[in-house]
């Protein structure tokens, strides 16, 4: 009879502390039990991560569970280890059955990232419990201060329960407790006690590693000489005193008589870390009645060769096991304070496992998903910066933030009401789940031979439907889509002439029901609508709403009798809606195939989840560039490059950083569409970020982002495999801005400037209502039809000029390093105006070297209004505004549309104004003539000195 085998004779069970799917598969595991008397398995994160992450043993089954559909990291781990710990506990199910339940345990461990969770832990280990579906699975839950309650819970209901991550004795007691107190659960619940297996897991050379380490420090050699490597052993035979007292006593009798079997105590931990102490210190010293003893392979094949086992080897001199702990004490060495910070320690080692564990899965899986997936690559520009990307990587797995992100916590932000706005997480998979409404409007649309669709919206209801319209294109035997989110006269007018008003669908998007100018647009066209066909009530059928349940709108829809109402989720905010009812109903009136969108945009989900850790989650990874470049290095000017296919994802990706992040006094300014140059007319301000259209990419664009890269600017470099995943760049763009917002600081779902502008326009257009004008205005200097206005403060600090070039020159004088330069238009927003804009912007930028941002109003107002006003003060802002050659009445108003957009402008710059901002405002009489004076004397006040 071998040693291993031996230890059965003296009353204790041999577990092995190690998993691998050959150790099954080759038969080794049974072999083991015939051989050696093995009489169980544990297993851990730390096993699991070397078995699963650092071998290819696992590379085919992984394949072939990926073939049937994509599934995420945790899913992908459960399934390959639970089907492991399924074929071990078949293999010891015979052990199991002749031990009559009390030994031929397998174990699995519940998620180390919810060791701190009572209640997270009691649902994991149900869930685990009932996949495995095995009565000799034992469940290891930690000895933490939230795992001791959710012991209880478990064991109530009938689990088997391993209790991992044991060190004090004191800790022991209260698991003891709760082990007892459970059963009588059970049994008051009509429960069989008889049938629970349960072990306490006391971990052992962990302690004596932690002690040895302070005994080092110690004045007193020859003391610390007579302690080292005798306090782990010293810890368990204490224990042990207590197993022997605390399972006796009337209280246990009446369980014990009902068929309850005691809670063992399993030795684990048991290999010698110290290479000065023999290999088997810990299992010959352990040898104890009702024990149980944990042994890693290198350990149970030592035991084999050379051990030595003794006959209540732990109940030998438990005096001197006192006299050992008594000495720490005196030698100022606290076990209680290392036993703690053993706990945690043990809890964040099981974690950092998991986390390399789930990083090589994802890996893995990314290979398999190459052609499914958009790739991205991080080019932190200089050395510090790329050190600083690496240690803010390594925080955010240190700390578990991305599963707050997903948990919704709203203190990784700022505490105020973040829980509230992360509905968006978990949108791509509730669509597909429900995606039969949007399948039958789209039927609708088109049995009933629309021609065209308009969008009546503004912001985040708007902007995402544009981008899917521009990259998409009109889709055959389609209607075509138009969108309006201006008010500009010119504008709508040029909407309405394009479309047959009959036969055009409007699609009425507004997520509070209350947004301005969404209710003006519907008023307007259903007035003109039921012009056309006779009766508004019919008109009313040619309109579709989208707003959240129970708003405004809702309600006037249902009365007019609007032909569908599509509900959006509350917990959504506007940016962030592209991938709910917001984006998707445009999308299906367009005729795209919204279930094969979502589809190709699952990956990226899953690739940047709560499981996906930082170092592989590709919406982490840009977040973090993102956040550190701005917050560390001053690189806030996210300027953004994109293939000419999916150009216009530009302007979304403006209002979703901007939006989110530009707020008490910080944030992101994003920087669409402005033509790219050569690096010496950059400043050190600016972070880019590449969108290349997979086979299809621009070469000018390319060579221009390769010397970027040369002059050590930093750039994320984002391929995008098709069309279809556009959507993948919503959400991973999604993620990066909340994981942006936590470094830079904010809260990413508020947007309490936007508000601002809106409380101001509303008072003008109020009082216009009742006075048929706007407050008087008077210009600071008049010149060839075009007029400047500024408060006393900006027309101060301008002096004064006799020419327009001389105001201009005076305003770029007061661009400074980091600074940019907005141009806000309140004109149509036509292709003319935007080149001959977009023109304007490079000439600033080349000769001031400052960031250049284009914003058409009111349509910017919604989105990068939010930075301009509440971000970093570093703007300076040129508004441009136009008298209406023609005008729009409002229906139901005394104003008009042009008076609507003039207060919108003054109140966007009154807002400015009081946020301190360096603004000035140049109207002309007539559109297309003044802005080209206009662009002449920006042209001559940029070609002298400033």
């Amino acid at each position: 009879m071998n040693a291993l085998k031996q230890l059965e004779l003296y009353g204790q069970s041999l577990w092995l502390d190690y998993m691998k799917r050959s150790l099954i598969e080759s038969g080794e595991l049974g072999r083991l039990i015939e051989r050696d008397g093995l009489k169980g398995v544990t297993s851990n994160p730390s096993i699991f991560e070397k078995a699963i992450g650092e071998t290819d043993e696992y590379a085919e089954a992984l394949k072939e569970f990926q073939a049937r559909a994509d599934h995420s990291i945790s899913t992908i781990y459960e399934h390959l280890a639970i089907a492991d710990i399924r074929a071990a506990a078949d293999v010891l199910r015979p052990v199991y059955d002749k031990a009559d339940n009390r030994d031929g345990y397998v174990s699995l461990e519940c998620s180390p990232y919810l060791a701190n969770d009572t209640e997270a832990t009691v649902t994991e280990a149900m869930r685990l419990w009932a996949a495995v579906d095995r009565p000799n699975l034992m469940v290891k839950v930690p000895g933490t201060p939230a795992g001791i309650p959710a012991i209880r819970q478990l064991i109530g209901r009938g689990l088997n329960i391993n209790i991992t991550l044991l060190f004090s004795v004191s800790v022991y007691e209260q698991v003891v407790e709760a082990y007892i107190s459970g059963l009588e659960d059970l049994k008051k619940a009509g429960g069989d006690v008889s049938k629970i297996g349960s072990v306490a897991s006391f971990f052992v050379s962990r302690i004596d590693t932690a002690v040895d380490k302070r005994l080092d420090k110690l004045d007193d050699r020859k003391a610390a000489e007579k302690l080292r490597g005798k306090t782990a052993i010293a810890n368990a035979k204490l224990a042990y005193v207590r197993y022997k007292a605390l399972f006796s006593g009337s209280r246990w009798n009446d369980l014990a008589a009902s068929g309850a079997r005691t809670q063992r105590l399993l030795w684990a931990s048991t290999s010698t870390k110290n290479p000065a102490y023999k290999d088997t210190l810990y299992v010959d010293s352990l040898i104890g009645r009702e024990t149980v003893d944990t042994v890693p392979p290198a350990t149970m094949d030592a035991y084999r060769d050379h051990g030595n086992p003794t006959p209540d080897a732990i109940e030998q001199d438990v005096a001197g096991a006192r006299a050992v702990l008594a000495a720490l004490a005196e030698h100022g060495i606290s076990l209680p304070e290392v036993t703690d910070e053993l706990v945690k320690d043990g809890v964040q080692q099981f974690a950092d496992a998991f986390d390399k564990l789930f990083a090589a899965i994802a890996r893995r899986r990314g290979t398999l998903l190459e052609s499914h997936r958009n790739g991205l690559q991080i080019v932190p520009g200089t050395p510090e910066m790329k050190a600083a990307y690496e240690n803010e990587l390594e925080k955010w797995r240190r700390e578990g933030l991305i599963r707050r992100l997903w948990a919704g916590d709203k203190s990784l932000w700022t505490g105020t009401d973040e829980n509230k706005w992360t509905g968006w997480l978990h949108v791509v998979e509730n669509e597909l789940g429900d995606s039969a409404p949007l399948r039958r409007f789209a039927e609708d649309v088109k049995e009933r031979r629309f021609t065209d669709v308009v969008l009546l919206g503004m912001g985040g209801s708007s902007l995402g439907p544009e981008v899917l319209s521009e990259t998409f294109g009109h889709q055959s035997d389609w209607p075509r889509f138009h969108m309006l989110d201006s008010t500009d006269p010119a504008q709508i007018k040029a909407i309405e002439g394009s479309v047959e008003l009959g036969k055009t669908l409007f699609i009425v998007s507004s997520k509070s029901g209350s947004t301005l100018e969404p209710n003006l647009f519907m008023d307007y066209f259903l007035d003109r609508v039921a012009t056309a066909v006779g009766t508004k009530k019919k008109a009313a059928r040619n309109f579709v709403a989208v707003t959240d349940p129970g708003s405004s709108l809702e309600a006037r829809a249902k009365k007019l009798g609007f032909a569908h109402i599509f509900h959006g989720v509350p917990s959504i905010g506007g940016r962030y809606s592209v991938l709910s009812n917001f984006g998707l109903v445009p999308a299906a009136a367009m005729g795209l195939d919204v279930k094969r969108l979502l589809e190709a945009t699952l990956p990226m989900e899953r690739a940047c989840g709560a499981d996906v850790p930082p170092s592989e989650n590709p919406g982490v990874k840009l977040g973090i560039a993102l956040g550190v470049a701005a917050q560390q290095f001053g690189r806030n000017k996210v300027t953004i490059i994109a293939s000419p296919e999916i150009a216009d994802l530009g302007a979304w990706l403006e209002q979703l950083l901007a939006e989110s992040t530009g707020k008490d006094g910080r944030g992101l300014i994003p920087l669409a569409d402005e033509p790219p140059t050569t690096p010496e007319h950059y400043g050190d301000d600016r972070f880019f970020a590449y969108l290349e259209l997979d086979g299809r990419a621009a070469s000018s664009q390319q060579q221009a982002v390769d010397a970027l890269e040369r002059a050590g600017h930093p750039i994320a470099k984002i391929r995008v495999k098709d069309l279809w995943h556009i959507g993948q760049e919503f959400f991973r763009w999604e993620i990066a801005t909340a994981v942006a917002g936590e470094i830079i600081g904010i809260n990413p779902f508020d947007q309490p400037d936007v508000e601002a502008s809106k409380i101001k326009t509303s008072a003008l257009t109020e009082a216009y209502e009742k006075s048929h004008r706007l407050p008087d205005e008077e210009p600071i200097f008049r010149e060839n039809g075009i007029a400047l206005y500024a408060d006393p403060r900006n027309a101060a600090e301008l002096g004064r000029h006799n020419t327009l070039a001389g105001y201009l020159r005076s305003h770029f004088g007061r661009v400074e390093a980091g600074d940019y330069v907005a141009l806000l238009p309140y004109i149509w927003r036509d292709e003319a105006h935007i080149r001959a804009m977009t023109a304007m912007r490079s000439r600033i930028r080349d000769r001031t070297h400052a960031a250049t941002c284009l914003g058409f109003g009111p349509r910017f107002q919604h989105s990068t209004g939010q930075a301009y006003k509440g971000g970093p003060n570093s703007g300076v802002f040129l508004q441009l505004t136009a008298d209406d050659p023609i005008d729009i009445d409002v229906p139901g108003h005394s104003y008009s549309f042009g008076v609507v957009k003039a207060a919108q402008a003054r109140g966007d710059l009154d807002v400015l104004v009081e946020r301190g901002r360096r603004a000035l405002r140049v109207h002309v009489k007539d559109v297309d003539a003044g802005l080209a004076e206009f662009a002449r004397a920006v042209d001559e006040a940029l070609g002298n000195e400033l």
